[in-house]
C-alpha cells in the first residue's frame, strides 16, 4: 500500500476536532472525512463513521492492523502539522507587512 496524498482540507483551531483529511491511496483510492482529534494526551486520527441504528458509531473504512494505522497515522499528523506550521509562517509574514 502507498499512501500517494493526503491533503488537509480544513484546519479547526478550536475544541478538539483539529482538522479534516482526505487521503489517496495507490492513485486509485480516495478517502474522505479523516478526523484529526486532540485527545487528553495526543492527537490521534479517526477515520470515516457514521451513526449506526443503535446510536454507536462505526467506521466506514479503517486499518486492519496495528502497523498500517501506524503508518496513516505518523504520515497524516505530519501532514497535519506542516499545514499548521506553513500557516503559522504565512500569518507572522502578514502581520511583519
Amino acid at each position: 500500500m502507498n499512501i500517494s496524498e493526503i491533503k488537509i482540507r480544513r484546519l479547526i483551531p478550536e475544541g478538539k476536532l483539529k482538522g479534516i483529511v482526505s487521503m489517496t491511496v495507490d492513485d486509485v483510492l480516495a478517502v474522505h472525512d479523516i478526523k484529526i482529534v486532540q485527545g487528553e494526551e495526543r492527537l490521534f486520527v479517526a477515520m470515516p463513521s457514521r451513526r449506526d441504528e443503535s446510536g454507536m458509531f462505526r467506521d466506514i473504512v479503517h486499518p486492519i492492523n496495528s502497523d498500517t494505522r501506524g503508518q496513516i497515522e505518523d504520515m497524516i499528523l505530519s501532514a497535519y502539522q506542516n499545514e499548521v506550521d506553513r500557516q503559522s509562517a504565512e500569518e507572522i509574514a502578514d502581520n511583519q507587512l
